[in-house]
């Protein structure tokens, strides 16, 4: 048959990324407590195109994932990316793998058990010097207290839920566990799945008690960050879903310690 992809294009005009996007697929990923933990991952799978190719292979980023679908962690990453260069003949390639991830966690009083759900993201990238660059990612759900309604007000202050989105670039391998528990450390106070009436009360108190604004969380997990040797690259940004506004507050911090005087 005819082989389109490989025939030669005449626009000189080379694409930085071409490959599948958005395609579901089941993965195992590693889990502190109990080993490895099955999810269902989106993935992205791009390779650069040369200037003179007319098209790439893309059943081909379907067949890679079939042969790495065992587990797909940072530790894989270098052994897929190079997969996917040499099978597409591409100079890089760039991976994304985006899943649920799910951790048991206990109400604060009640220790009544329930599961709660986190975003995370694994970035991987392979330029054409074969440097590997990666990123874990997670998205965090929170809650806080504003100081300035606590501090106004002659009886209670607006809350409201909120999301963290923090990325990592590190030396050592780093736990999701980890960078979740420091996320909702910073928080006025954490969310669970599963409340009973003495819970609700304890996290009511809890997050009065420790008011914070969206500069004051962004910062306290930035200052965690910048004191961590493993860390040698951060973003992290806060958004609160604002209970009393028809708008969302947001704070956005970003540090590459590589490059700090």
């Amino acid at each position: 048959m005819k082989d389109i992809q490989n025939q030669l294009d005449d626009r000189n005009i080379p694409i930085n990324k071409v490959g599948i996007k958005n395609i579901k697929y089941p993965i195992t990923v590693m889990d502190r407590k109990d080993n490895k933990q099955h999810t269902v991952a989106t993935i992205n799978m791009y390779v650069d195109l040369p200037h003179d190719s007319k098209g790439t292979h893309m059943s081909r980023f379907v067949e890679m994932l079939h042969a790495f679908r065992p587990e797909v962690s940072l530790k894989s990453f270098s052994v897929i990316l190079n997969q996917m260069k040499k099978d597409l003949h591409a100079a890089s390639a760039h991976i994304e793998v985006t899943f649920p991830y799910f951790i048991r966690k206990e109400a604060p009083v009640s220790k009544s058990p329930g599961l709660m759900d986190y975003t995370c993201r694994l970035i991987g990238n392979s330029d054409p010097k074969g440097r590997l660059d990666l990123i874990s990612e997670v998205i965090v759900p929170i809650s806080s207290v504003c100081p300035c309604s606590k501090e106004i007000s002659n009886g209670g202050a607006h809350n409201q839920r909120g999301e963290v989105c923090l990325s990592t670039r590190f030396k050592k391998f780093i736990w999701i566990e980890d960078m979740i528990t420091l996320v909702e450390s910073a928080a006025s106070c954490d969310v669970f799945s599963v409340l009973k009436r003495v819970d609700e009360k304890w996290v009511t108190e809890k997050g009065f008690n420790n008011p914070k604004f969206v500069e004051d969380i962004v910062r306290d997990i930035s200052k965690t960050l910048m004191e961590d040797d493993n860390i040698i690259w951060f973003s992290v940004s806060v958004e609160n879903f604002e209970s009393i506004h028809h708008h969302s507050a947001y704070a956005f911090i970003t540090s590459d310690k590589k490059n700090r005087n």
